[in-house]
Formats: C-alpha cells, sequence, structure tokens
C-alpha cells in the first residue's frame, strides 16, 4: 500500500543536485539566502550528493554545521540527475517546491518570482532561459530541436524543458515518479495529474566553474524516455487501444491479402509458391496476433499496476465536504434558498 504523505512543516523547500560542485555550492548557499532572507518565508535547501567524487559531502557537511536550514542527501554512488532530482523532492518538507542546478547557471534571485506565480493560482512555473549563456552549436541548438519535439510529442508547449529551475507545489511535487531521464519532462509529467502550468524567463549566467557533468550524451535515452512519456501520458490506463488498434488493422489486412490471394488460386489457377504476398499476408496475421495479444498483457498489467497500488486514475485538486445528512425540512429550505438567490442573479 502506498504511504501517505506527510504534511509540509515548512513554506519552501529548494532541491538542488550536486556532482562534483566543490566550488560552487559555497556560493549557491548564500546566494539562496539573499534571495529567500527576504521573502520572510521559512525554507529549507535540499542538496543531494549524487556520489561526487571529489570534497563536495565534506563542505556540505561543514556548512550544515553552521546553516540549520540545509537538509543534505547523500548516494551511496552516482546515480544520475533524475534520481537526485526525486531524491530531493521525497526529502521535501515543504508547501512549495523549488528546483535548480548548483553551477550557478540558475539565478537564485528568480525564486521568489516563480513562488509569487504560484500564489497567484499555478501549479507549476517553469523556467524559460530565454537568454541562454552557452555555446550556440552543441548546446542551444541541440536543445531548440529537443524542445520543440517535445512540446509536439507530449502537447505541453513550452520553450526550455531543459531549465532545471522550476517552481511547483508539494501537491505537485510529491505526486512526480521520476527515472531515466524524466527529469526535463516534469511539466509534461505534471500534467497527468492536472496542474496548471505556466512558463516564465528567467536569468542564465554563464558558467563560472568547470563544466556541465552531465552532457549530450544522453540525447538518445532522452529520447527513448520521451516515447515512455508520451505512452504513460495517453495509454497508461488503456493500453489496449494503441496495441489492439494495430493489431486489428494488421490482422484485417493480412486475412484481406490471404483471401485475395487464395482467390486467384481457387479460381484463376494462380501459382502463389513464387509470390511474396504470400509471406507477407501470413506475416500481418501473425503480427497482428501478437499486438493484440500484447494488448491484453498490458492492460492485465495496467490493471495490476493501479489495483496493487490503490491508484486511482484520476487526481483531485480540492474538496468540499457539506454538514453530513439533513432532514427533509432542512434540505427543502436550502433549495428554496438557493432558487432565490439564482432569480435573483
Amino acid at each position: 500500500m502506498p504511504q501517505p504523505i506527510p504534511e509540509p512543516t515548512l513554506d519552501v523547500s529548494i532541491v538542488v543536485p550536486v556532482y562534483n560542485e566543490e566550488e560552487s555550492v559555497t556560493l549557491l548557499v548564500e546566494e539562496v539566502h539573499a534571495a529567500m532572507d527576504a521573502t520572510g518565508k521559512r525554507f529549507e535547501l535540499v542538496l543531494v550528493d549524487d556520489g561526487s567524487s571529489d570534497g563536495t559531502w565534506k563542505l556540505l557537511e561543514r556548512l550544515a554545521d553552521a546553516d540549520p536550514s540545509l537538509n543534505l542527501v547523500r548516494f551511496r554512488r552516482n546515480f544520475g540527475q533524475t534520481a537526485a532530482m526525486q531524491a530531493g523532492l521525497d526529502a521535501s518538507r515543504g508547501r512549495q517546491i523549488v528546483t535548480m542546478d548548483a553551477d550557478l547557471q540558475n539565478d537564485p534571485a528568480d525564486i521568489p518570482m516563480l513562488l509569487q506565480k504560484l500564489d497567484d493560482g499555478y501549479d507549476l512555473v517553469a523556467g524559460w532561459r530565454k537568454y541562454r549563456k552557452d555555446p550556440f552549436l552543441n548546446r542551444k541548438l541541440p536543445s531548440m530541436i529537443a524542445n520543440r519535439i517535445i512540446s509536439i510529442a507530449t502537447k505541453v508547449k513550452l520553450h526550455d524543458y531543459g531549465c532545471t529551475l522550476k517552481a511547483m507545489t508539494s501537491d505537485v511535487g510529491k505526486e512526480l515518479r521520476l527515472y531515466g531521464e524524466m527529469h526535463r519532462f516534469i511539466p509534461a509529467v505534471a500534467t497527468w495529474v492536472g496542474a496548471r502550468i505556466l512558463e516564465v524567463p528567467v536569468n542564465h549566467r554563464a558558467r563560472r566553474f568547470g563544466s556541465s557533468k552531465y552532457g549530450i550524451g544522453r540525447t538518445l535515452r532522452v529520447v527513448l524516455d520521451l516515447i515512455t512519456v508520451r505512452f504513460i501520458q495517453s495509454y497508461l490506463t488503456r493500453p489496449m487501444q494503441v496495441f489492439g488498434l494495430g493489431g486489428l488493422f494488421s490482422l484485417f489486412a493480412g486475412f484481406a491479402l490471404c483471401t485475395w490471394l487464395a482467390v486467384e488460386k481457387l479460381v484463376f489457377h494462380a501459382k502463389l509458391s513464387d509470390r511474396p504476398l504470400l509471406l507477407l499476408g501470413v506475416l500481418l496475421i501473425v503480427v497482428g496476433l501478437q499486438l493484440v495479444s500484447l494488448g491484453l498483457v498490458a492492460d492485465v498489467v495496467s490493471r495490476t499496476y493501479h489495483e496493487s497500488q490503490d491508484k486511482r486514475p484520476y487526481y483531485v485538486r480540492e474538496r468540499k465536504v457539506g454538514v453530513g445528512s439533513a432532514g427533509s425540512g432542512f434540505l427543502g429550505a436550502n433549495v428554496t434558498a438557493a432558487r432565490d438567490v439564482a432569480a435573483k442573479v
């Protein structure tokens, strides 16, 4: 059974995956304090050490001894940015959650603006590095192409899926389940729970120390995860509709082709031994049966996934409960009062 989500005890949690950022974490903590202290909100800085091999963890421990706002998590080895992001979300205790990078390219001064957008009623606010300080050919151009493809595939139109600087409410953040390279698909994943999303331009700064720890080599894995996201987004609760439709089409085409070849053989006495269409027809029938069978198996797996974890195919934004059972006189009086108000309007 899923564990109940604990009630938030702070106003804001700032989640930051950290990997070999010994040179930047001290400045990061200082800048976050400068941005958050002015808001008057009770916050924590959740720093997840993703198996750093330099002195990052020892430095974080020294900082935590003097700063009670730090909430540290250390991995046994390097699991990747997505796993670090998930660990930070799981450890967060704030009613609002901010995610950002540790390399100082995201500007902590933008955090109050993102939080204000959440206060305005949005569930997730995504940063847009409109004036990105990165090389064009190996960073900006691939990112532009990827953002376009992801927007079309997920139907969530954003300019910048790769920007880690985001803010979200805790009820959205705690529902996220990230794996693979899915941290960049957080807005798309958030739409599964009906999140209201806004994208705003944020400041982007040139990298001051070292080089990127997560490079362009992840592109193929991102594409594969995009296929997963698209499938889950549309067909998680009805997989038979994607496998079954393809299977039925293949079966229909295979049977039609074999029927036509049978007519040629029986009526026109045509030779079929040298006809590739016969093999194609049989292949289409076999593929169709396999797809339909796969759809049935996927439906059973989907049912097991939801029922074993007591998951519901819906997410409630808010609930308002009445006073409970009431007599007919009470009900009648309220119905009459409601009609009077409606008539005046």
